[in-house]
């Protein structure tokens, strides 16, 4: 049976560390200040935003989120990360993704001050990783970077194979994985939608990620024995008479073959909010030093 990798209990061991941080800073007179735009009442995204929020109140961090009618229009949007960008008592800032169709998420992206990108997804931001010097890595790549570092899974010299290319997953984390560092130097494998028969790649992987949101997607038979398997994927499916979490993996089944795995929920999720923490304070400091 495979080590349960407990994104739960990490996550709640980085509050207490940013939680310090926090406290710090605000001795050296600077607050941290977190401005949050949520555009629509997308479920996942209210649920999600409400999160970010109460894990700010824990750790100290202000936290201001601006509810936004689902009608608003692209410019408007941008009117109020400038107004952001430019205020600054604002040391972080987050546009909730995913946005309404009339709005392009690239182009709001891009608007956002590199320095306050503290979900690390501006062009800017992401263009920095390629190059080694970034000033904020995405929170998700990272929540996958650090619970394997925490457990001792070792990376370098490793084949990673990652299901799924997404903009907020699959090509950050790629590309980090193939630094110079401590937490990369592995070989790395991209799977997608076009990708003939996946589980010819992930039966070689050392590492499989998952991050497509198709529950199940991953088979105890697409697994090597001993591998490790991170399950980034999360999606609602009907249960009973109400509804439950699930990842990409089939947990049960992968979990008999995998040396490690995480649960879904209680691994990656946990950790993502995590590392927004750690970014915002990460961008409070770059406003001192």
């Amino acid at each position: 049976m495979a080590v349960i990798l407990d994104g739960k209990a990490l996550a709640q061991k980085i509050r207490t560390q940013v939680r310090q941080e926090v406290a710090d800073l605000k001795a050296q007179g600077v607050s941290p200040r977190l401005h949050v735009a949520l555009v629509g009442e997308f479920p996942p995204s209210v649920v999600y935003v409400r999160n970010k929020e109460n894990d700010c109140t824990e750790v100290g961090i202000e936290t201001e989120t601006a509810h936004l009618p689902e009608a608003l229009s692209q410019q408007e949007l941008l009117d109020l990360i400038q107004s952001w960008n430019q205020d600054s008592r604002v040391h972080g800032i987050l546009v909730q993704l995913p946005l309404p169709r009339q709005i392009d998420p690239q182009a709001i992206l891009s608007a956002l001050a590199p320095e306050k990108d503290v979900d690390g997804l501006s062009p800017k931001n992401l263009g920095r990783i390629l190059s080694g010097r970034p000033d904020f890595y995405p929170c998700t790549p990272s929540a996958v970077l650090e619970i394997l570092q925490a457990y001792g899974i070792i990376i370098a010299g490793k084949h990673v194979v990652i299901v799924g290319r997404g903009e907020l997953v699959g090509k950050p984390l790629a590309n980090m994985l193939l630094q110079k560092s401590n937490t990369g130097n592995a070989t790395v494998t991209v799977c997608h939608s076009q990708t003939p028969d996946i589980g010819a790649f992930t039966r070689l992987g050392d590492i499989v990620v998952a991050a497509v949101g198709k529950p199940g997607l991953i088979k105890a038979e697409m697994v090597r024995p001993g591998a490790v398997v991170i399950d980034v994927g999360i999606s609602r499916i009907p249960f009973e008479s109400k509804t439950r979490l699930v990842g990409d993996v089939d947990f049960d089944a992968v979990a008999q073959v995998a040396s490690a795995i995480t649960p879904v929920p209680g691994g990656v999720g946990p950790m993502t909010r995590a590392m927004l923490l750690k970014n915002t304070a990460r961008a409070t400091k770059m406003t001192i030093m």
